[in-house]
């Protein structure tokens, strides 16, 4: 190392065989200053055997700070470390004319941190705050979501472009009860007995009979109820991901987006029905079959068994496909490539996936009954029996009653339709963020450049 007066950094590497850190002996008194070897560093080679320079720092001006220095922690600025910048030309570089620092333009200007500039705020390093905050050009940010984020998201489209949203969802849910109110009134009105169901003394055919009737009657209620469900959410997809990229659709946009995967939708929900009941009756199987052969006990055990092994499957089935009816519509794709699709991007993710899809519907249930109750109340009031005899009666339910119902039935549909369908498809397009970098491409088509790439004069972690 060159030990030659200007060039000396404080704390200086180690010189002639001396560990870093190790302290320097004191100088003797009676140090020699007659003629010494010329080949010592520093000497002056027109006056050889000059062994120490004349022109010396003072005492105590190269000592390198003490203690250990923590991440956030500022220096206190000792001799040698100077704070101010250098001055003259070429004071910043090694073998430069020393500046007001003393130790040969070594002091570099003192940035925030004021350790000689080499510190962002706070000390070494610690001005990086992380990464910059994601970009947000719509109603989620373009990064990995939260549980709580897919939720907002949801509500945020709702709000923000609520004139198509609440239109999609007063259209078909009006479309929706008025067929489910003239099914009740003109079909069902009066067919089907439900009352031996809360009977303590009923017999058992009196019963099954009762739950017969249930299932008549629910079953083109519950179908009807499927395909508004299924054609609210193939429209508010569309509207969904129009929001992420911060675009507004109208009502007319969205029905074009839309319809020529409809009927596929349709498709899509009829196959998963299909392949969950296949499920469920592969799992009753066995026990039906050893109850027909006359072992009463190890055919309970097997429908037992059965029943809860057919829940657990067809949970997953549905879990698991869950995200088959956005990836119809986003990716316009084939039914069976849909459903791969949502096999693929729920894979390792089930659990979290069951639970956001599970809190939504909680609440959105939640929501529709503060919001249907009330009507219902006010239907069952209206009728001759009042809510007795709604009640007993089953299914003789009147007009007045249906009409009311009906009524808040589309008030609560105009609310729920928008989350559950926010909160499916916020939920694909987080998965696909996490797995494929979505996020990329949404940017670009968001309009939003350079997005990803890193700053110009920075290199990427490794490179």
């Amino acid at each position: 190392m060159n030990d030659t007066p200007g060039w000396a950094s404080p704390g200086s590497a180690p010189s002639d065989g001396q560990e870093p850190g190790a302290s320097h002996p004191a100088e003797p008194a009676d140090r020699p200053t007659g003629p010494q070897p010329a080949d010592q560093p520093g000497a002056n080679p027109q006056s050889p055997g000059t062994k120490w320079s004349k022109e010396q720092p003072p005492p105590g001006q190269w000592s390198a700070p003490t203690g250990p220095q923590n991440p956030g922690q500022t220096p206190p600025p000792g001799p040698g470390w100077s704070t101010h910048p250098p001055a003259g030309p070429g004071a910043g570089h090694p073998g430069g004319p020393a500046g007001p620092t003393g130790n040969g333009g070594y002091g570099r200007q003192a940035g925030p941190s004021g350790y000689g500039g080499y510190g962002a705020p706070g000390g070494w390093g610690a001005g990086w705050g992380g990464p910059p905050p994601a970009a947000k050009p719509g109603v989620i940010p373009l990064r990995p979501l939260g549980v709580g984020e897919i939720l907002d998201g949801a509500v945020a489209t709702m709000r923000t472009y609520w004139r198509t949203v609440l239109g999609i969802s007063l259209t078909v849910a009006v479309v929706t009860q008025v067929c489910v109110v003239l099914l009740q009134g003109l079909v069902l009105d009066g067919v089907t007995n439900t009352a031996a169901l809360g009977d303590p003394s009923a017999t058992t055919d009196e019963q099954l009979n009762a739950m017969s009737d249930a299932l008549r009657a629910s079953g083109p209620v519950l179908l009807i109820t499927l395909l508004g469900t299924i054609t609210a959410t193939a429209l508010l997809t569309a509207v969904t991901s129009r929001a992420v990229l911060g675009k507004p659709v109208t009502l007319r946009e969205a029905w074009r987006d839309a319809r020529p995967q409809v009927p596929r939708l349709f498709g899509l929900i009829f196959l998963v029905l299909l392949i969950t009941a296949g499920a469920a009756f592969a799992c009753l199987l066995p026990g039906a079959l050893v109850n027909a052969a006359g072992s009463t006990a190890g055919g309970d055990a097997l429908t037992a068994f059965g029943v809860l092994g057919s829940l657990v499957l067809v949970l997953w089935l549905l879990v698991r496909f869950s995200l088959a009816s956005p990836a119809l519509m986003l990716e316009k794709q084939g039914i069976k490539k849909a459903l791969g699709r949502s096999a693929k991007l729920t894979r390792g993710s089930w659990w979290r996936v069951l639970g956001i899809e599970l809190l939504a519907l909680i609440i959105s249930n939640i929501i529709a009954m503060i919001v249907v109750v009330p009507f219902v109340f006010v239907g069952a009031t209206l009728t001759d029996g009042g809510v007795g005899g709604v009640v007993e009666t089953g299914g003789d339910f009147g007009w007045a009653y249906l009409i009311v119902s009906g009524v808040g039935s589309v008030i609560g549909s105009m609310v729920t339709f928008p989350i559950v369908a926010g909160v499916f498809v916020l939920l694909y397009i987080d998965q696909r963020i996490r797995r494929e970098a979505l996020d990329l491409d949404l940017a670009r088509a968001a309009g939003l450049q350079d997005y990803g790439s890193p700053a110009p004069g920075t290199t990427t972690p490794g490179s």
